[in-house]
């Protein structure tokens, strides 16, 4: 029996901010703010990136001009340590 490999697969992130300087993406994946990625903007105000995620549950916030923010798009969130709720991407 052939084992089943899971392999990575793309996962778009974005945040509408047309006011914002800059919107970076932070998770478990990025090491939080160690390596934060960089959301490019659209003339429509959306900041936005895709990204290979692999399968399993992933933690992120958007930091929006170095200010910490929910995504208001997702519907899954788990409290965190600070006070406040990651949120929660699942990819099969």
């Amino acid at each position: 029996m052939a084992k089943r490999i899971k392999t990575s697969s793309e996962q778009i992130f974005s945040f509408h901010a047309p006011d914002a300087l800059s919107v970076q993406l932070v998770g478990d994946f990025t090491h939080w703010q160690k390596e934060p990625i960089n959301l490019k903007r659209g003339s429509d105000g959306i900041w936005q990136t895709t990204i290979r995620l692999k399968p399993g549950k992933h933690n992120y916030r958007f930091l929006l001009n170095g200010q910490w923010q929910d995504d208001p798009a997702c519907t899954i969130r788990v409290a965190n340590p600070f006070g406040s709720q990651n949120m929660v991407r699942e990819v099969a």
